[in-house]
């Protein structure tokens, strides 16, 4: 909670009321960085692929936020949101969170270090449609 407050004093999470349709286009916009990682990930483009792939979960996450009535102003403490939100509150499992931490984690490396892999690619695509079908589930409830 503590890395939370923080995230709030330092304006990395602020409130936000977000219109439903804005909801809406960040699950759009997950789903259409999933699919497009699956397409690079079909022609072996697997840094992209995994660049993708992240992406899929920072929308999915940033449309939980906006749930919440919050907006992120950092990628690190969007996850710290979640997980104070949506874990704390045991609404999703912490294995989510592990896989956002471990996507951006993968991302970096990919995006500024050119390090990647057939398999990091696979296995954060499959986690990512895990986590937009239970965040879906999660948003209709």
């Amino acid at each position: 909670m503590r890395q939370f407050k923080s995230c709030l004093q330092r304006g990395k999470i602020k409130r936000f009321k977000a219109s439903p349709e804005k909801i809406k286009l960040e699950f759009e916009a997950a789903q259409q960085d999933l699919k497009e990682a699956k397409d690079r990930f079909n022609h072996q483009k697997y840094k992209y692929a995994t660049i993708a792939a992240y992406y899929s979960f920072f929308h999915i996450a940033r449309a939980l936020l906006y749930l919440k009535g919050y907006r992120e102003k950092s990628h690190y403490c969007l996850k710290v949101a979640i997980e104070a939100f949506y874990v704390r509150e045991k609404i999703l499992e912490f294995k989510f969170v592990d896989y956002f931490e471990e996507a951006m984690g993968l991302r970096e490396a990919a995006d500024y270090q050119s390090i990647f892999s057939k398999d990091g690619a696979k296995r954060m695509i499959k986690r990512a449609e895990e986590f937009l079908k239970k965040a879906k589930k999660t948003a209709d409830a």
